[in-house]
């Protein structure tokens, strides 16, 4: 099967998906909203520009309430307390959920960051490799895949995470202390990295596409996604057909991240433009990477107990 025809039976399999469940799912006692959250970058905010997922949940008389966050951990913080109904984050954020008790699932995974996510440098840093960021502060989201990304690299460069010394910041407070000079690098993703590579010169020790192979992922509310999976359906047929789109729209792509986030055209410009839209099933590949991914934040103690990712994988009602 080729890849246009996998997309387009992914799409078909949401869209049959939400049909079938349409008459029961979502005609008793649905709710009247859903809210989903999200962050300045990719996939989400496409589909919310243009409306798809209102599209899809319209029929059935359900609204969508847009919330967004500065990053995937606070994200899923509202995920858990029953604030949002679905979200998006980056690979980390989810495990570091499941491991506190969190009440979610992984309901579908997005394209790898690849080149949208990288540890920044300033053009003049005596810093020349990630070998070299032993014993510096380097500004970091905790909990983050920003945060994966840096401990990934630094195993790569036959470093450990205790070597440096990490600033956990959101991606506002870390902007302002890469800029000032407060910290020695910053990891980070789009379009923060786009941004602070348009505002001086830099340089990229690492990207996520160089460093190791993981996904992001679409999550909901495990309660809200058992009770209602005919609009968990509707959300991942509105983003599959978002991804069709921006793939062969990339200008309008560019255009709509800048509406809806406030960052400038030529920022989001270079952020869509590396950026890869999928919408992606659950694969054993997918979900043995983030086992990995668990795995390694398990053995460093950076989550209180072992996880099983497979633990949480939505499993919508059999039609």
């Amino acid at each position: 099967m080729t890849t246009t025809r996998r997309r387009a039976a992914t799409l078909l399999g949401f869209l049959a998906l939400g049909l079938s469940l349409g008459a029961g799912a979502l005609a008793q006692n649905a709710p009247k909203e859903l809210r989903i959250g999200y962050q300045k970058v990719g996939l989400v905010v496409v589909a919310r520009q243009q409306g798809l997922i209102e599209k899809q949940l319209a029929p059935q008389g359900v609204a969508v309430r847009w919330v967004e966050f500065q990053a995937g951990p606070p994200l899923l913080e509202a995920l858990n307390a029953g604030g949002i109904d679905f979200g998006y984050t980056g690979d980390a954020p989810p495990i570091f959920s499941q491991a506190a008790g969190g009440n979610l699932v992984y309901v579908g995974a997005a394209a790898p960051t690849r080149d949208g996510e990288a540890i920044l440098v300033k053009a003049g840093s005596t810093i020349r490799s990630v070998a070299d960021l032993k014993g510096k502060t380097v500004a970091v989201g905790r909990g983050t895949s920003s945060h994966n990304l840096l401990i990934a690299a630094l195993e790569k460069a036959g470093l450990s995470f205790s070597d440096i010394k990490p600033a956990y910041l959101l991606p506002s407070d870390a902007g302002s202390a890469f800029a000032n000079d407060s910290v020695d690098a910053w990891v980070i993703w789009d379009p923060y990295l786009a941004l602070a590579q348009s505002r001086g010169e830099t340089r990229v020790l690492a990207t996520t596409g160089q460093t190791h192979d993981v996904s992001s992922f679409f999550l909901a509310n495990r309660t809200f996604a058992e009770k209602n999976p005919g609009l968990i359906a509707g959300a991942l047929s509105g983003l599959t057909e978002a991804a069709g789109w921006a793939r062969t729209h990339r200008d309008e792509v560019a255009q709509s991240l800048a509406a809806v986030t406030g960052v400038p055209y030529p920022v989001q410009k270079v952020a869509a433009d590396r950026t890869e839209f999928a919408v992606r099933p659950l694969s054993d590949e997918i979900l043995t990477a983030q086992q990995t991914t668990a795995d390694r934040f398990f053995r460093l103690g950076l989550i209180p107990r072992p996880i099983k990712v497979r633990d949480i994988v939505w499993a919508p009602p059999r039609t």
